[in-house]
C-alpha cells in the first residue's frame, strides 16, 4: 500500500498515522503503522479504510467514529512504543487466564489506569509482570477503573494466549 491517498482523498497510510497520533500521542501512528513496513489496508467497497493487517496480524480496524480499535498486534505495537502506564490498565495474576480467554476486566481487579484513559478509550490490558494480555474498550475514566469495587472497567476484545506454561 502507498503512503499517497488512493487520488480521491481517502486515507493513505500516512494519514492513517496521523490518527493514530491523535488517538494515542505522538509516535504512535509510526509505531502502528512503520514507513518501511509493507502492510494490507483493506477496504470498504466505497474505498474508506477498514482494517489494516501486518503479516503478525491485524493492527487496527477504523470505525465509522473515525477512530481505531485495536488488534493485538496493534496492541503489541502500542505497548512496545508507549511509556507506561499510558493506555495501559494493569491487572493481576487472579484477572490474567480470564483476560486472556477474552472475559471483561473489572474494576476491582484493576491495579493500576493510564491517568488519561476515558470511557471508550482503546486500552491494552497489561499483566503487572508488564506483560500484553489483551486489547479492549475502556468503559470507565481511569480514575472510576482505580477508585471503584463494582463495575466493568474493560471490555475485552482479543486475549493474547499464554506463553508456554504462563497460567
Amino acid at each position: 500500500m502507498s503512503d499517497a491517498a488512493d487520488g480521491n482523498g481517502l486515507a493513505g497510510l500516512a494519514n492513517l498515522r496521523t490518527i493514530g497520533d491523535y488517538q494515542f500521542g505522538a509516535g504512535a501512528g509510526a509505531a502502528l503503522f512503520p514507513p518501511a513496513e509493507s502492510l494490507t489496508v483493506k477496504r470498504t467497497t466505497s474505498g474508506r479504510p477498514q482494517q489494516v493487517h501486518a503479516d503478525a496480524g491485524r493492527i487496527v480496524s477504523f470505525g465509522i467514529d473515525g477512530r481505531f480499535t485495536l488488534g493485538l498486534e496493534g496492541g503489541r505495537r502500542l505497548h512496545e512504543a508507549l511509556e507506561h502506564p499510558a493506555y495501559r490498565v494493569v491487572v493481576d495474576d487472579e484477572s490474567e487466564p480470564f483476560v486472556r480467554d477474552e472475559k471483561n476486566v473489572f474494576a476491582k481487579f484493576v491495579l493500576e489506569a493510564g491517568s488519561e484513559i476515558r470511557p471508550g478509550d482503546e486500552v491494552l490490558v497489561v499483566h503487572e509482570r508488564g506483560e500484553l494480555i489483551a486489547v479492549g474498550t475502556a468503559r470507565l475514566a481511569a480514575d472510576a477503573i482505580e477508585d471503584f469495587d463494582t463495575g466493568m472497567a474493560v471490555n475485552v476484545r482479543e486475549g493474547a494466549p499464554a506463553e508456554n506454561g504462563d497460567s
